[in-house]
């Protein structure tokens, strides 16, 4: 019923397997998707939100145009506000 899958990382980009055994887990724990990182960076994900490190990325806010952090990755079609101007779109 299932067969190995070769899936990329979206992380760092190399090919991992997606096993047989791994794809009926996955089946018998309802779990809609299939995994997007290997197994190397998913163990290096999970250590991060334990430890509390929080990616941040550069972004300019749309209303004001200062620089400031996001903990996403932003999309070009949508825009990004600062904590300032994000607290006044939200009243």
């Amino acid at each position: 019923m299932f067969e190995d899958k070769v899936l990329v990382c979206k992380d760092c980009g190399n090919e991992f397997v997606f096993t047989a055994g791994e794809q009926e887990f996955y089946a018998e724990k309802g779990f809609q998707n299939e995994p997007s990182r290997c197994k190397s960076c998913r163990s290096n994900h999970k250590a991060a939100r334990r430890s509390g490190e929080r990616v941040m990325f550069d972004a300019v806010c749309a209303e004001c145009g200062q620089p400031t952090k996001i903990p996403f990755e932003p999309k070009t079609d949508k825009p990004v506000y600062c904590s300032e101007c994000f607290a006044k779109h939200r009243a």
